[in-house]
């Protein structure tokens, strides 16, 4: 199979000003996820999808391609990860190459690392799936969740049932991560998304599982990686 890795990095990023290009323990952001693509070996192609030429000079520095930049329209904050991969589809197309996957790794996930995507292409293969998208354990029990009313009374915020559960007889729950989602090309151009019911999961553990947001995250990651 041809694959293409797609690294999203706008930027216009608002709660943390250029966020993928911020130094992390002295090398940009985007630098990690750029490094972790072509360590993986998966990949035919790895490409920053960028509107802005500063962070395409700093891909390049990093051994992606940027063989185009976003129009205005998949430049805003509105839009959507597919409308970007169907653009970057749409554009390796003309340029006369066509891929059977792609992958899309935000850079916001710089602990998500080559094991990672080349386990996930081999599920993907196991388990002749459309898709395959990265997730990890709920840090905390949904057992101990809920909401509470303006008075915050805490009046059946939890059931006899839940809290007499051993905490080992309760079922994990799981939350998207945001670090790898694959999908075969004629899936997602057939729903212009990767969900179907051959999608499936890829369980990577919390401590690899940072999306990083905000100044706070860049410390805790930084931290994890000094």
């Amino acid at each position: 199979m041809k694959n293409i890795a797609i690294i999203p990095a706008r930027s216009g990023s608002k709660g943390l000003k250029d966020k993928n290009i911020r130094l992390l323990n002295g090398k940009p952001l985007l630098a990690y996820t750029i490094e972790a693509a072509l360590k993986s070996k998966c990949f035919d192609t790895v490409m920053v999808s960028t509107d802005s030429k500063k962070y395409a000079r700093i891909a390049k520095e990093y051994g992606a391609e940027v063989p185009f930049l976003r129009n205005e329209n998949t430049s805003q904050d509105s839009t959507s990860p597919w409308d970007v991969m169907k653009e970057v589809l749409d554009m390796y197309k003309e340029l006369g190459q066509e891929f059977d996957t792609f992958c899309l790794l935000q850079p916001t996930s710089p602990l998500r690392n080559a094991k990672d995507i080349r386990n996930a292409y081999m599920e993907l293969e196991e388990k002749k799936a459309n898709a395959v998208v990265s997730m990890c354990e709920l840090e905390c029990s949904m057992h101990l969740v809920n909401t509470l009313p303006k008075n915050l009374s805490m009046k059946g915020f939890i059931s006899n049932e839940q809290y007499n559960k051993r905490r080992q007889d309760i079922k994990p729950y799981y939350r998207f991560n945001g670090a790898i989602y694959i999908s075969k090309v004629k899936t997602f151009y057939k729903h212009m998304n990767i969900y179907d019911d051959k999608c499936y999961a890829y369980i990577m553990d919390r401590n690899r599982s940072y999306d990083i947001d905000d100044k706070d995250d860049l410390k805790i990651v930084e931290a994890l990686i000094k």
